[in-house]
């Protein structure tokens, strides 16, 4: 018996082929599975160059790779230049967590995913950002929506992954998976505001 999906998706003009933003395993396995059901191919693209130290990069990339290749999808690993990402957040480093440094973060990042999709000739594409409780919504979108007025024919497709059961399914699939979940964003910044919370 076919497995229904969680919740339909409303995708612009009906794209079935969608570039996927991914920042981590945990956060992409209830959206993938979601996207299947409902008939959409994603493509994952990985591209995170705010997340440190490298090893942290790799083992959450490696963690994708496990997930989408067990799915039999496309992964198109993005580079990895935390010495430019430090560059272009220069002067924010104090920014609170959700601040104009998380939005210029998110920017870089739907940037690189909008120039990827109207090169590949990909109308749609989203992130799997929307999926994390601790980063602002209207954030994320302003991002998304920049990026995608930049290149003609491009659609930032600005779905809630939080909502219709798939916070629960995000969690079962982590441990269906056993997937290493990280305790912080990704940054060395956003460390230091998860050690502040642990002390408070």
């Amino acid at each position: 018996m076919e497995q229904q999906p969680i919740i339909q998706l409303n995708v612009p003009d009906g794209a079935t082929n969608v570039l996927l933003h991914a920042c981590c395993a945990p956060c992409s396995g209830a959206i993938i599975e979601c996207m299947l059901q409902n008939d959409i191919k994603p493509t994952v693209f990985y591209f995170n160059p705010n997340i440190y130290p490298l090893e942290e990069y790799e083992i959450r990339k490696s963690e994708s790779i496990r997930y989408v290749q067990s799915l039999d999808l496309p992964f198109i690993d993005g580079d990895y230049d935390h010495a430019d990402w430090l560059n272009q957040v220069r002067g924010m480093e104090s920014e609170p967590e959700r601040g104009n440094r998380c939005l210029t973060c998110f920017k870089i990042r739907m940037l690189a995913t909008a120039h990827y999709a109207h090169k590949h000739s990909i109308s749609v594409f989203t992130t799997t950002l929307a999926s994390s409780r601790w980063k602002n919504l209207e954030q994320i979108n302003e991002a998304g929506n920049h990026a995608a007025s930049l290149y003609p024919g491009v659609h930032f497709w600005s779905q809630n992954w939080r909502k219709g059961g798939l916070s629960v399914r995000r969690k079962e699939i982590i441990e269906q998976y056993r997937f290493y979940n990280q305790t912080y964003c990704g940054c060395e910044f956003s460390t230091r505001a998860q050690k502040e919370q642990n002390t408070e």
